[in-house]
């Protein structure tokens, strides 16, 4: 017979394994719990070992929850949580930092020197506009623009001057963007200024899931960088900014966008040069585009005639344009765009009525028209508007040309809306309110009517259903 036969009680003899041991093998949170559990035990049989009981609530029990665990619960918490629960431990840092999705970048040296990628490492979107920028610190002149802001050392130069010398290098750029493109290789949307197309290829070689950019400074040769971006969606080219900086985007540019970026939906031309064949480009190359926006554009005339090639087009948009085409030609080869829904005209300069007629043509199928603060809009030209027989919603807003006539004869010949909305319009007085116009207001979904701070018809109106469909505007007495 064996030792371990006849000394059973030997401490040699080695027991059978317990399902609790096989159980907590692996699983390291769990002996945490354990181990909080035997010490609470122990504290309440044990009175004198109280003292173990400030050293268990010292122990920080978040631990026993894995990262993953962690993020979900992190995550649910509001945003304005997030800056306080990042200074509760280092591991909370960490794991906050990686839910930030979306950054704008001040400091340079943060990007080029690894630290963001470290601290933010899925980062979507990032906003590298005010970083290129190189301002001193503690500067008593701050310059403001609606794209940057930035310190000023003096203030005896051109805001042209000032951008170019405090502007970061091309190659200083490029550096950057391909540390952001190798650490950040989902990043989804990006804004930068002064990017060469080295850079921009770079970006386009890691970043496959790159949906939307913001480029500034924009040029021709940029934009071979840009075509690279295959499955770019939304795309905004800044190109000449008055009193701000000047770059050259023309229909060589526009020709290399549309031949590249064939998944554009939606495309903001800002300061651009241009012509027909640059939009038309676009058009028969972009097939998926949904929605244009014009600002503040230097094209030559005879380039509406070119929307009517965007045969999906949905939205068109005209920003801060002091011209909209001088020479359209003739109505012939306007042609139209048959999708289009919506026109928006904004803070534009209507000077010629040839023009504003011609785009009225080419937009013949809209359904929504908006017009905010658009100078020189009068009833000749809001005339030619009569031609869109199709539009349920009419915003007017700052037309301070526009008449009440004018504008009865117009919304009479729409048969199909809706929604009217007249705010600031001082020439629409409510003693020129026909019969029936007053019906049409009846008739009308929604109704919106502050033509003048004097304007007491929708206070007068409380009550008698004006305004909703099928409602009566006059009573029998």
């Amino acid at each position: 017979m064996s030792v371990l036969e006849e000394n059973p009680d030997s401490p040699l003899k080695k027991r059978p394994p317990r399902w609790s041991d096989i159980w907590l093998k692996k699983t390291k949170p769990l002996k945490h719990v354990v181990f909080a559990m035997q010490l609470q035990s122990l504290a309440s049989k044990d009175p004198k070992s109280q003292t173990l009981i400030p050293h268990f609530a010292n122990i920080d029990r978040t631990l026993l929850l894995s990262d993953e665990l962690l993020l979900k619960i992190l995550s649910k918490l509001p945003l304005s949580q997030r800056n306080p629960n990042s200074l509760v431990c280092k591991r909370w840092l960490n794991l906050q930092g990686r839910l930030v999705r979306s950054l704008k970048i001040l400091d340079w040296n943060f990007l080029v020197s690894g630290r963001l990628i470290t601290r933010f490492p899925n980062l979507a979107h990032v906003d590298l506009l005010n970083g290129c920028l190189f301002s001193p610190r503690n500067s008593g002149i701050l310059l403001t623009h609606r794209m940057v802001s930035m310190q000023m050392r003096y203030g005896n130069c051109s805001n042209w001057e000032l951008l170019e010398e405090n502007l970061l290098p091309v190659e200083v750029v490029d550096g950057g963007l391909q540390a952001l493109a190798n650490g950040c290789p989902n990043l989804r949307r990006l804004v930068v200024i002064n990017a060469s197309e080295l850079g921009l290829l770079t970006l386009a070689e890691e970043c496959l899931t790159l949906q939307e950019l913001e480029l500034h400074k924009c040029n021709d040769n940029v934009l071979r960088g840009i075509a690279a971006c295959e499955n770019l969606q939304i795309l905004k080219l800044v190109g000449n900014v008055d009193g701000l900086y000047c770059s050259l985007v023309s229909d060589v540019g526009l020709t290399i966008l549309a031949q590249g970026c064939k998944r554009l939906v939606k495309l903001e031309l800002s300061g651009c040069e241009g012509s027909f064949d640059g939009i038309k480009a676009i058009g028969q190359c972009c097939l998926m585009l949904e929605e244009l926006t014009i600002c503040d554009h230097r094209m030559e005339d005879g380039w509406l005639a070119a929307l009517s090639y965007c045969e999906n087009l949905k939205t068109l948009r005209l920003l801060s344009c002091k011209r909209i085409d001088l020479d359209p030609g003739p109505d012939e080869y306007l042609g139209f765009c048959p999708s289009l829904e919506r026109l928006y005209l904004q803070k534009c300069q209507l000077r010629s009525k040839k023009s504003l007629r011609a785009l009225f043509r080419v937009c013949e199928a809209v359904r929504e028209v908006v017009v905010l603060d658009c100078w020189g809009l009068d009833n000749d030209m809001f005339t030619s508007a009569s031609v869109c027989r199709r539009v349920k919603f009419l915003s007017l807003e700052g037309c301070s040309l526009l008449t009440t006539e004018r504008l009865e004869a117009t919304v009479l010949s729409w048969l199909d809306l809706e929604t009217l909305v007249v705010v600031s319009c001082k020439n629409i007085k409510e003693s020129d309110i026909s019969p029936a116009l007053a019906t049409l207001f009846c008739n009308l979904k929604e109704l919106r009517w502050r033509p003048d701070a004097k304007s007491l018809l929708s206070l007068s109106l409380m009550g008698t259903g004006m305004g909703k469909k099928g409602g009566k505007f006059f009573k029998r007495t």
